[in-house]
């Protein structure tokens, strides 16, 4: 996510830490953190309330590095924290998404086990996994009908056969796709946008829903296409998606989903998602926003009253604030916003039992807490303080929920609030043994004044044994998005403790466009990449420069995506840092236009290029003739968001003008670095390169 690295610069990184931990002897029992114990850490996910409210299923996955790959299996805990932990999946491949049946017998889950993903069904009182599906096109985030007889699945198929009957359409569908596979030319005919996303060809095949029937013994029949055509049924893109983006009306007689914007050709460029339903017996669709902005994630009240779903009010701009829109079903449709004057995002919700309020999770200065609000709207009511509480799940007629929950020394786990009472309660401990041995730094979080005096909050983490009489190494980090934020939670790639336990004091700011602090503020960034979210940076690199413990002479920057593009941009316009770290970063605005997938992103932020003229103005390509500082690029031939030929273009000018430079490129990798032996090589050579020149 090897070959073996030269020693010396890793061994200085590695005697700096050893000299932090013998000047304390407070620390001597703990150590600082180690590369391997990213990899030693499990990664605790998705946790879902059985319908008697007694116990929490929940997804953990291992990191397999020796084969390169991870492994993921269900488990399930009392919801009140008693008793241990069971693990229910022990197969060798991905077992994830798991989903209680209403009744509570079964777990609906999707496997690899068997090659591609398709669905299983586990007996939860014992016994062997049922495979309901074998679908050519594989099967995917299974959701039950509210009486337990059916579920609801996502595979992506070839439209041309999806209102076929099912056997002929999946004998075709396997056809073509084995005819592909199998020809020896490997040449794409394209005809429209999108034809390729993140790190995978979108081809021509369509994201349907299906709908199976369970039988009591566990037993399926045949799967049915209920939105055959040429539109997919789930957003194409992870930006407007929520998670399940599809969900069951409680009488079973409808499915609400989201659908993306048509016609087909303009979705690379239209952010206009809507929110549709479909008849189960007849197949008719319905249309039900009519919003040229977003609208996604529909969920039906308990009392199927009302159907709630998030929205965004302006077209074509993906960091929009999601509202928590809710729509009556009777009388004239109403449509009212609950969160009209909350100003932060709305992410995946939950309605309460008595479909009188709801639940959500929403960033707030660097933290993501956990809200209620009345269905009828108003203030919502922050539930949690602290960390990164995600993935909620309530159970109809108790009044307490889980949920997973992060910080920046805690991986994920799984935790309990009692809404009555406000307590929470942690019921997982995965990691306590292995975490118990490593010295991890409480984060600080300070307000520097920014451009213009606008408050810009920044994280501080220090490293292990940290003497407040030395001087240290600054590390110096810019986030991506560039409408996204540094959080108080745990990261299995940008780790702050990993890299502090190098012996680095490292900082994480929240600028102009990060998000949680009001939508005035991330839209700040918008054409003005380089502009007042550069003095914000500025401003809080000052700041630290100003502390006793920092050594502003060894200071490095790091950063990814937009975070990659600031490090471009620091490249041309200070000399502050003695060596920095661009991980896929846009370094010519111009081309990055035209190899981008999702173009309505670009034509935000920069508009187009033939258009305006100004959209250059912060491209980081034109102020080349500054650049000196040495710099290590690391760019992804599978990355398809940031294309590859921004960091080659980047590279070929450090190299042309003699500066110090190193590109590290990964053919099997996307905008992230994620198979274990690819992330250990990551790690060791930006380590490396760090060392090279802030531990001088």
């Amino acid at each position: 996510m090897l070959k073996n690295l030269p020693a010396r610069p890793w061994a200085r990184a590695l005697l700096v830490s050893v000299a932090l931990v013998s000047a304390s002897p407070l620390f001597a029992q703990k150590r600082p953190m180690e590369l391997e114990d990213l990899f030693r850490l499990k990664r605790v996910s998705d946790p879902q309330l059985s319908p008697d409210g007694a116990r929490v299923a929940y997804v953990v996955t291992d990191v397999l590095k020796d084969e390169n790959r991870t492994n993921s299996d269900i488990w399930v805990v009392n919801a009140d924290g008693s008793g241990t932990p069971r693990k229910l999946t022990n197969s060798p491949k991905r077992d994830g998404h798991p989903r209680w049946s209403p009744d509570g017998n079964w777990i609906a889950f999707e496997s690899t086990r068997d090659g591609d993903s398709q669905l299983y069904l586990l007996p939860v009182e014992g016994g062997e996994p049922r495979k309901i599906t074998s679908i050519s096109t594989g099967a995917a985030q299974a959701v039950w009908s509210r009486d337990g007889s059916k579920l609801a699945f996502v595979s992506a198929v070839f439209p041309e056969f999806s209102a076929k009957p099912f056997r002929e359409s999946d004998r075709l569908n396997r056809e073509k796709q084995d005819a592909r596979d199998k020809s020896k030319v490997k040449a794409r005919v394209i005809d429209k946008l999108l034809y390729r996303h993140w790190d995978s060809w979108v081809e021509d095949k369509r994201q349907h829903l299906f709908v199976v029937s369970i039988n009591e013994n566990g037993t399926a029949g045949e799967p049915r296409d209920i939105t055959p055509g040429e539109n997919d049924a789930v957003p194409t893109s992870s930006t407007f998606s929520a998670g399940d983006d599809f969900a069951w009306s409680p009488d079973g007689k409808e499915i609400a989903f989201t659908a993306p914007p048509v016609p087909l050709r303009e979705q690379a460029w239209s952010t206009n998602h809507d929110i549709w339903t479909v008849k189960l017996a007849t197949g008719e669709k319905q249309q039900l926003t009519t919003n040229a902005a977003a609208d996604g994630y529909p969920r039906y009240s308990p009392d199927g009253k009302f159907i709630a779903y998030r929205a965004q009010a302006r077209a074509g701009f993906e960091a929009d604030r999601w509202q928590l829109h809710v729509r009556s079903r009777t009388g004239g449709g109403e449509d009212w916003s609950a969160t009209e004057k909350f100003d932060s995002s709305v992410e995946a919700f939950e309605w309460a039992s008595d479909s009188a309020s709801l639940l959500f999770p929403a960033q707030d200065h660097g933290t993501e807490a956990l809200f209620n609000v009345a269905r009828t709207g108003g203030e919502p009511k922050r539930l949690t303080t602290g960390g990164v509480n995600t993935d909620i799940s309530l159970a109809a007629g108790h009044d307490f929920m889980v949920f997973a929950r992060s910080t920046l020394t805690q991986p994920a786990e799984i935790f309990r609030l009692d809404l009555a009472s406000g307590k929470v309660t942690q019921l997982t401990h995965t990691n306590d043994e292995l975490l118990s041995k490593i010295s991890f730094a409480t984060p600080e979080s300070v307000t520097v004044k920014g451009a213009g005096d606008t408050p810009v909050q920044l994280w501080i983490v220090k490293p292990p044994g940290f003497d407040p009489a030395k001087k240290y190494p600054l590390v110096f980090w810019v986030h991506g998005g560039p409408q996204s934020a540094f959080l108080d939670s745990w990261s299995t790639r940008w780790n702050v403790q990993l890299w502090a336990a190098q012996g680095y004091v490292v900082s994480m700011a929240n600028p102009r466009g990060s998000t949680g602090f009001g939508q005035k503020f991330t839209d700040e960034i918008s054409h003005d990449w380089g502009g007042k979210v550069y003095g914000d940076l500025m401003a809080c690199l000052a700041h630290l420069e100003a502390q006793p413990y920092i050594n502003p002479t060894r200071m490095a920057a790091a950063g990814a995506s937009y975070g990659g593009y600031m490090m471009a941009w620091f490249e041309g316009h200070t000399d502050k840092f003695k060596c920095i770290v661009d991980h896929d970063g846009v370094y010519n605005c111009e081309s990055m236009y035209g190899t981008t997938e999702e173009v309505w992103f670009d034509e935000w932020e920069h508009g187009k290029p033939w258009e305006n003229p100004d959209g250059e103005k912060f491209s980081p390509h034109k102020y080349a003739a500054n650049f000196k500082t040495p710099m290590l690029v690391i760019q992804n031939d599978q990355d398809f968001r940031v294309p590859i030929q921004e960091g080659l273009a980047l590279f070929t000018t450090l190299q042309r003008k003699g500066i110090p430079s190193k590109l590290l490129m990964f053919p099997d990798e996307g905008h992230w670095v994620l198979k274990p032996a690819n992330s250990e090589l990551w790690h060791k050579t930006i380590f490396d390169w760090l060392a090279e020149y802030l531990n001088k």
